[in-house]
C-alpha cells in the first residue's frame, strides 16, 4: 500500500511524457477485482475524491466514457442527454479490453486505445485532484482535475444518480 515505484501503464507514461505531476497508490486485489469503496478504503482515501471509470455505447454505437465518484451510481439518461445520444448504455464487462486496451477493474480514462469523448462528475470541480485507475488493478493515480479534463478533453457534468 501506499506510495511507491511501479510499472508504467499507458496512463502513467502520458502523464509522464506531459510532465503532469500525479502520485501512486497501490493496493491488493486477492481475487483481481475490488469495489470502488473497498479501493478508496485500502488506499486510505476519502472515497468522495476516488473516482471510477465507466465506459458506454450510445444508440449510435459510439462509445463514450464516465468518470464518477465510486460511492455513487451512474445516472444513465443524464449520460445520454450530455452525450446527444437517445440511450447510452454500459459496455459488457467481456467487451472492456477490446474498447479501451485496458481490463475490468482497470480501466483508466487516460491512455485508452482511442479518445473517446469523455465526461467527469461535476464534484471533481470540489478538488484539486482526484484519484482514478492507474491502468491496471491494484494501482491507483492522484492526478490534477484540470490536467484530467485536459488529457481526456472531459467536461465537468452531472452524472450521478440522486
Amino acid at each position: 500500500m501506499g506510495k511507491e515505484k511501479t510499472v508504467k501503464t499507458n496512463a502513467l507514461r502520458q502523464l509522464d511524457a506531459k510532465k503532469i505531476p500525479h502520485q501512486t497508490y497501490t493496493y491488493e486485489a486477492p481475487d483481481g477485482f475490488l469495489d470502488g469503496v473497498s479501493v478508496a478504503k485500502a488506499v486510505g482515501l476519502d472515497p468522495e475524491r476516488v473516482f471510477k471509470t465507466l465506459v458506454t455505447q450510445g444508440a449510435s454505437k459510439e462509445y463514450h466514457v464516465c468518470v464518477i465518484p465510486v460511492a455513487h451510481e451512474l445516472d444513465l439518461k443524464k449520460a445520454a442527454k450530455h452525450f446527444g445520444e437517445k440511450s447510452v448504455a454500459m459496455i459488457p464487462a467481456k467487451d472492456i479490453t477490446n474498447v479501451t486496451g485496458y481490463i475490468k477493474g482497470g480501466c483508466s480514462p487516460i491512455g485508452m486505445k482511442k479518445r473517446y469523448t469523455t465526461a467527469i462528475h461535476a464534484s471533481a470541480s470540489d478538488f484539486e485532484n482526484i484519484v482514478v485507475s492507474g491502468g491496471k488493478v491494484g494501482l491507483q493515480m492522484d492526478v490534477p482535475v484540470s490536467a484530467l479534463c485536459e488529457l481526456t478533453g472531459a467536461k465537468l457534468v452531472d452524472l450521478v444518480e440522486e
